[in-house]
């Protein structure tokens, strides 16, 4: 049910209930960050997009298609009133629109980009046809509309499509056929191609948008969790998919006890919760009493590993595959910048979501390098060997060790004065990791990929600095090859 109180004990339970205002870049987030107030009433009204079970008592459960009335912004979670029951509550801002504005439209992707926008489209659920309308990266003032489109040659593709401005108000995509709205140019196109590859067929499909983490909420009791199904077990514990406080669909890992002291994996987790990118599974919560329990998003395709197993993965084709190795790379660049090295990068610890984004997992070896470089000046870093791949010819597998485990004793880094060869020594050590997951992704597949060159310093160009070199396979080992050649 929703937060059934009276306003007295609302304002009291909500300075309690500090939830996270990190920012988000999911399709619905609209806050502003000074909201000048306005005659226009409809401007504090929203449409909720999808339902929302709370799990906190200060929460306004709400189902998709209800007016709320927001009373106050801040950050992911704001303070609202459903026109339906009358109750008062938090919401996650990700899951409303605001009403009388394109954002309540399903084809209608607010912050976009074009990268992100192919993504998405040429994910499991869209068809040819399957489109979507976005503000232009490149124009202020304009949209793109971005069509899924299928040909022998080419197999799946994004065409995109700019819509431009009139003076008058108007938009259009070619001169001789102008709109109103936006609304009447998706339904005029929705009838006829009129020049576009597809006629637009059905809004693009994609997942519901991640429910905020409350702030507070680190440190959890056991109870809160429930486990329902087992993704899978290792050698210190195991993982599985279970809801948190009965709403929330989490990944729970759990630790066998003796694995490590609480007290260190809490100092450890701390730095890990530090660690925020796009690229990288997102740690919520964790359970520091025996046996430990880690809580992190769901990524409903599992480890890269096994999804490039089943016919889905077999299916992927190599723009697909550039595509998932630049987006490793991506989250790679970040870890490198924050003075990290992960330690088991390999595709078992990358996950997949349910729209084939990738991200990293599994930092439970990872050691933030630490505060000072301590080594003598005139001792430089061990030479990294990169020859790691051993070829076991019998069955074609191959296994790897990342080497930094010897050569990093006897270092500290400080992040104001990074020595620059040890810098060159994290970006070595994780580019050898980085192989390791792109030799996965040969093995299940029928490519071949080979990193050329890697420039990755600047977050929001990394996958544009990436070049790979692809090949078909034809006889993947030639009889005169080294493990040297091998692990270049």
């Amino acid at each position: 049910m929703g937060c059934a109180c009276s306003d007295q004990k609302h304002r009291k339970e909500s300075k309690g209930h500090e939830h996270s205002n990190s920012s988000n870049s999911n399709k619905f987030h609209l806050s502003r960050d000074h909201r000048k107030q306005s005659n226009n009433l409809d401007e504090d009204i929203v449409i909720a997009q999808y339902d929302f079970q709370p799990a906190s008592d200060s929460d306004l459960q709400f189902k998709k298609g209800d007016r709320l009335k927001i009373i106050k912004e801040t950050g992911e979670w704001w303070l609202a009133k459903s026109l339906v029951t009358g109750y008062e509550g938090f919401i996650p801002s990700t899951y409303v629109a605001r009403a009388h504005t394109m954002e309540v439209e399903r084809w209608f992707f607010k912050d976009m980009s074009r990268r992100d926008t192919e993504r998405l489209l040429l994910a499991p659920g869209n068809k040819p046809g399957a489109f979507l309308v976005r503000e232009s990266e490149t124009t202020k003032g304009a949209f793109s509309l971005s069509i899924r489109d299928f040909s022998p040659e080419h197999g799946d593709v994004v065409k995109h499509y700019k819509i431009r401005s009139l003076d008058n108000g108007g938009y259009y995509i070619s001169p001789s056929t102008t709109f109103s709205s936006l609304q009447e140019l998706v339904k005029y196109y929705s009838r006829t191609a009129d020049g576009l590859c597809q006629r637009l067929g059905n809004p693009c499909k994609t997942a519901a948008p991640q429910r905020p983490w409350a702030q507070d909420e680190w440190e959890i009791p056991r109870e809160t969790l429930k486990m329902v199904k087992k993704l899978g077990a290792g050698q210190f514990g195991e993982v599985w998919m279970g809801y948190y406080k009965n709403s929330q669909k989490v990944a729970i890992k759990t630790l066998k006890e003796g694995t490590m002291e609480p007290e260190a994996f809490l100092q450890e987790a701390n730095l890990m919760k530090q660690l925020q990118h796009e690229r990288l599974v997102k740690l919520y919560a964790v359970v520091t009493k025996e046996p430990i329990y880690i809580v992190t998003e769901y990524m409903a395709n599992g480890s890269l590993l096994d999804f490039l197993k089943t016919d889905d993965g077999h299916k992927l084709k190599l723009p697909k595959l550039i595509d998932m190795a630049a987006q490793i790379a991506e989250g790679m660049a970040f870890i490198e910048r924050k003075n990290y090295i992960h330690r088991d990068l390999r595709a078992a610890n990358i996950l997949v979501s349910e729209t084939l984004h990738c991200k990293i997992a599994d930092f439970g070896l990872a050691r933030i390098i630490e505060s000072e470089y301590t080594a003598q000046e005139d001792r430089p870093p061990a030479p990294v060997n990169v020859s790691v791949m051993h070829l076991r010819a019998d069955s074609a597998t191959v296994s790897w060790e990342v080497p930094e485990g010897d050569i990093i004793i006897g270092f500290s880094i400080s992040q104001q004065r990074m020595d620059g060869k040890m810098q060159r020594f994290i970006r070595e050590v994780n580019t050898t990791s980085r192989s390791c997951v792109l030799w996965d992704l040969e093995e299940e597949t029928d490519y071949i990929i080979q990193v050329q060159s890697i420039g990755l310093y600047g977050e929001s160009q990394a996958s544009k600095r990436i070049h790979f070199r692809t090949l078909k396979k034809t006889d993947r080992f030639p009889s005169n090859s080294s493990n040297q050649e091998l692990a270049r």
